[in-house]
């Protein structure tokens, strides 16, 4: 009990109440909402207006593009369409450069387009710390993506590193031969504990199998969504802290 509850206490004792009952003393707080003044990681996507916290980022992971099936011109299978930022010189400790991926069915030109992307922002003396990959893999589909992503990594320059973004029912429902062959493969995960725009209502009941996966790992979380930081994170010798994903008002 804090001093400000005892305070209370005995005032109402002096004013004829009796004691509070003691749920009401510990009642559990609510979560507080996710004030991205109070990090330093942030994911920048397209068509999100700049904002102040940008000033504080040391890290950024800017989207560059996404990776899909051409509708527009079926007959040409897989393109990388650019999107984000122009490619400039930004003065973050790290940059990453983030694809979102629809399809892991990418062609040697697609692999050309992203390689030369990566080389030219790092050629404006940006901190670029490697790539990431936001694919929504399904936990069934595990095997798959990890073969893809062996098969990135050896595509990579030495020099850069690979993140990829993961969804939070992978250390509770995935195969562990499946997540086991990530190791020695990505460099971190960033575990997304929200969808859309929106905190995932029920996330604590997976934040505490995160260390299963035993990969070095962040949190993912959505400005302006619910957050309240269990305990077991700052424990993990897994966890790498947390990135924003920036939003408009």
């Amino acid at each position: 009990m804090g001093p400000v509850t005892a305070l209370l206490l005995v005032g109402m004792r002096r004013l004829g109440f009796g004691l509070l009952p003691l749920w009401l003393c510990w009642a559990t707080p609510a979560n507080a909402v996710v004030d991205a003044a109070e990090y330093n990681a942030f994911w920048l996507w397209s068509g999100v207006k700049t904002q102040p916290v940008l000033g504080q980022a040391k890290t950024l992971y800017i989207l560059q593009g996404q990776i899909s099936r051409s509708r527009r011109h079926p007959g040409r299978g897989v393109e990388l369409i650019a999107q984000g930022l122009p490619v400039s010189r930004l003065p973050q400790e790290q940059v990453w450069v983030v694809y979102r991926a629809h399809t892991l069915a990418w062609t040697e030109p697609v692999y050309r387009q992203l390689l030369d992307q990566v080389q030219r922002w790092q050629a404006t003396g940006s901190a670029v710390v490697g790539i990431q990959i936001d694919f929504d893999s399904s936990t069934h589909d595990l095997e798959r993506y990890g073969h893809f992503l062996r098969d990135l990594r050896q595509r990579l320059p030495a020099q850069y590193r690979l993140s990829i973004t993961g969804l939070m029912d992978w250390s509770s429902n995935a195969d562990p031969q499946a997540i086991g062959q990530l190791k020695g493969v990505v460099d971190e995960v960033v575990v997304q504990t929200y969808q859309g725009r929106r905190s995932i209502s029920n996330y604590t009941a997976y934040l505490p199998r995160l260390d299963r996966m035993g990969l070095p790992y962040k949190v993912g979380l959505i400005q302006g969504g619910d957050w309240q930081e269990p305990q077991a994170l700052r424990d993990s010798p897994w966890f790498r802290g947390y990135v924003v994903f920036l939003q408009n008002p």
